[in-house]
C-alpha cells in the first residue's frame, strides 16, 4: 500500500506530462470532432430540429462556468498551491482546496437554478433570436438539462487543478473524453427517436442534452478517482480567515472577467450568426470547432504541462530559468503550430467536408479566415501564463477587454450581409485580426517588463522558423495540386486518406528542412528517431 501511495505522489517530468497531454488531447479533440460530425450527420442545420438550437443552448452555461470557475482556477489557484507544496505545507493545500471547492459549489448551484428558471428568455432575447417555436423549445429544453453542468465542471476543475500541482496529468487529460463520448452516443441513439428523421417520435435533438449531462457526471466521477493516493480529506467549511484564501479570492475576479469576456464575445457572435439566417450559426460553430482543435492540442496542452514547472521556477526564485524555459517552450509551440496552420488553410475544404459530411463550401470559407487565429490563439495560451505565473491576472484582463471590444465592433461591421460585408465569414475574419492584436500588445508589455526576455537570439530563431515554413507552404500548395478536392470525394476513408497524404508530406518537409538547417526545435525529434533506430532489443 505504501509503495502505491509513494508512486501516486511522484511528479512526472515536463516531457512526460506534455506527451501524455498531447496524446490524450488528440483523442479528446478527435472525439470532439466526431461529436460535431455525428450531430451534423443525425440532425439537420435547417428545419424544426435545426442544430442551431443545440449550439445555442450551451452558450449561457458556458458563460457562467468560464466566468466563475474555469480559467480562474488554473491561474489564480495553482500558483498558491505550488508555493505551499514547495514548502511542504500539505495542510494548507487541502485547506485552500476545501474552501474554494465549497464556495464555488454554492455559487454554481445558485447559477444552475437561475439557468433552469430563465432558460427560455435567455435563448430568445440574448443568445439566438428569430428561432421558430419548435427550435426555441428544443434549445430551452437542452439548456435546462445542462443547467447544473457548470457546477459539475467546477468541482472537476478544482480537483484537476490540485492534481496538476502534484504533477499528475492523466486524469486531467482523460476526463473530458467521457463528456464527448456521451454526446456522440446520444446523437446516435436519440436521432432514431426523432420523428423528423423517420423515427417513432420522442426526444430527438433534446436527447443531446441528456448526453451532455451524463457526460459531465462521468467526468466528475473520473476526476475524483485522480485523488487516489493523495491523502485528501474533505471538510465542509470555508476558511475565510486564511490570508491565502483571501488573496486567491482577490485574484479570481480579474481572471474570471478575462474568461467571461471571451464567453460574452461568443454569445455576441452567436447572436450575429443567427440573425444572418437559419443554419448560419451551425456553419459558424463547425468552423469554430475546427479552429479550436489545433489551439487546444498544441497550445493548451503544452502550456498546461509547462505551467506548474514555470510556477516552481518562480517559487524557487530562479527567474533566469523561468525566462529560459519559457522561451524554449514558446519557440517549440510556434514551430509546431506553423505547419498545422499551413495544412489547415490549404486543406480547409477537406476538413469542412469531413466534419459536415455534405458539400459545405461556406464552412470552408469561414475556416479559412480562422486559420490566422489558430497561430495567435495558440501563442496566447503560453504568453498569458507568463503573466499568471507571476500572479498578474490584471494585465491579460485589461488587454482582453480591449480585444473583445475591438472584436465585437469588427464582427458587427464585417459580418453584415453582402455586398456591404462578408456575412458569417466576417466573424472569423474579425477573430483573426483581434487575436493578432492581442498577442502583439501582450508581447510589447512583456518586453517592457523584462528587457532580456525577447532578445536577439530569440528573434533570430523565430526568423529561421518562419523561413523554414516557406518550404512548408510550397509543399502544401504542390500536394493540393496533386490531390485536389473534387465533388466526387465523399466518405471518411476517401477524404481522410487524401488529407492524410497531404498533411504527412507537408509535415515531413517541415521537419526535414528544420533538421537540415539545424533548427534547435527539431533536435528532440532527431534524438527520438535515433533512439528508436539505434535502441537495442533484448531477446529472452
Amino acid at each position: 500500500m505504501n509503495r502505491f501511495l509513494n508512486k501516486a505522489n511522484t511528479r512526472v517530468s515536463f516531457g512526460s506530462a506534455a506527451f501524455l497531454l498531447v496524446a490524450a488531447a488528440f483523442l479528446g479533440q478527435l472525439l470532439g470532432f466526431l461529436r460535431t460530425k455525428f450531430v451534423n450527420a443525425n440532425f439537420d442545420a435547417y428545419g424544426p430540429q435545426s442544430t442551431d438550437a443545440f449550439f445555442a443552448a450551451f452558450k449561457i452555461p458556458d458563460l457562467f462556468y468560464f466566468t466563475l470557475a474555469a480559467g480562474a482556477l488554473g491561474v489564480a489557484f495553482m500558483p498558491f498551491l505550488a508555493e505551499r507544496m514547495a514548502r511542504g505545507d500539505r495542510k494548507s493545500v487541502w485547506e485552500l482546496t476545501n474552501s474554494l471547492l465549497n464556495l464555488l459549489a454554492i455559487v454554481m448551484a445558485v447559477v444552475g437554478f437561475i439557468i433552469l428558471i430563465f432558460a427560455e428568455p435567455l435563448i430568445n432575447y440574448i443568445v439566438a433570436p428569430n428561432m421558430t417555436p419548435e427550435q426555441l423549445s428544443n434549445a430551452t429544453a437542452i439548456m435546462r438539462l445542462i443547467a447544473f453542468n457548470p457546477l459539475l465542471f467546477t468541482i472537476s476543475a478544482i480537483l484537476i487543478s490540485v492534481q496538476q500541482s502534484y504533477g499528475r496529468f492523466f486524469f486531467y487529460a482523460m476526463a473530458p473524453i467521457f463528456y464527448n463520448s456521451c454526446i456522440i452516443v446520444s446523437a446516435i441513439v436519440f436521432s432514431t427517436l426523432d420523428p423528423h428523421n423517420g423515427g417513432p417520435g420522442g426526444l430527438g435533438l433534446v436527447g443531446l442534452g441528456i448526453g451532455a449531462l451524463l457526460g459531465a457526471v462521468l467526468q466528475l466521477i473520473f476526476s475524483f478517482m485522480g485523488f487516489a493516493g493523495l491523502r485528501y480529506k474533505y471538510q465542509a467549511r470555508i476558511k475565510w480567515q486564511s490570508p491565502d484564501f483571501r488573496q486567491i479570492l482577490r485574484q479570481l475576479p480579474t481572471r474570471s472577467l478575462d474568461q467571461g469576456v471571451d464567453s460574452v464575445n461568443s454569445i455576441v457572435e452567436t447572436n450575429l450568426a443567427r440573425r444572418l439566417g437559419e443554419g448560419k450559426l451551425s456553419f459558424y460553430e463547425n468552423a469554430y470547432v475546427l479552429h479550436t482543435a489545433p489551439t487546444f492540442l498544441i497550445g493548451t496542452t503544452i502550456s498546461t504541462a509547462a505551467f506548474p514547472r514555470l510556477n516552481d521556477r518562480l517559487a524557487q526564485g530562479r527567474k533566469d530559468l523561468f525566462r529560459r524555459e519559457f522561451l524554449q517552450i514558446l519557440r517549440i509551440i510556434i514551430w509546431l503550430t506553423l505547419p498545422v496552420v499551413v495544412v489547415c488553410f490549404f486543406a480547409r475544404g477537406y476538413l469542412a467536408r469531413l466534419i459536415y459530411t455534405q458539400h459545405a463550401p461556406e464552412i470552408a470559407v469561414i475556416f479559412g479566415f480562422f486559420t490566422v487565429a489558430i497561430l495567435f490563439r495558440t501563442i496566447y495560451t503560453l504568453i498569458s501564463r507568463w503573466f499568471y505565473a507571476q500572479k498578474d491576472s490584471r494585465t491579460p484582463l485589461y488587454v482582453s477587454l480591449l480585444a473583445i471590444t475591438l472584436n465585437i465592433g469588427l464582427a458587427y461591421v464585417l459580418s453584415r450581409p453582402e455586398p456591404g460585408g462578408y456575412g458569417v465569414a466576417g466573424l472569423a475574419m474579425a477573430s483573426s485580426i483581434v487575436a493578432a492584436v492581442e498577442v502583439a500588445i501582450l508581447l510589447i508589455i512583456m518586453m517592457l517588463r523584462d528587457h532580456k526576455l525577447l532578445d536577439r537570439y530569440f528573434w533570430s530563431g523565430l526568423f529561421r522558423i518562419f523561413s523554414i515554413t516557406g518550404f512548408t507552404v510550397i509543399t502544401a500548395f504542390i500536394m493540393l495540386s496533386i490531390f485536389p478536392l473534387t465533388l466526387a470525394d465523399r466518405g471518411f476513408i476517401t477524404l481522410g486518406s487524401k488529407l492524410g497524404i497531404i498533411a504527412a508530406v507537408t509535415f515531413s518537409v517541415h521537419v526535414g528542412m528544420s533538421i537540415l538547417f539545424d533548427l534547435e526545435e527539431a533536435k528532440p525529434i532527431i534524438r527520438k528517431i535515433r533512439n528508436i533506430i539505434l535502441s537495442t532489443v533484448k531477446i529472452q
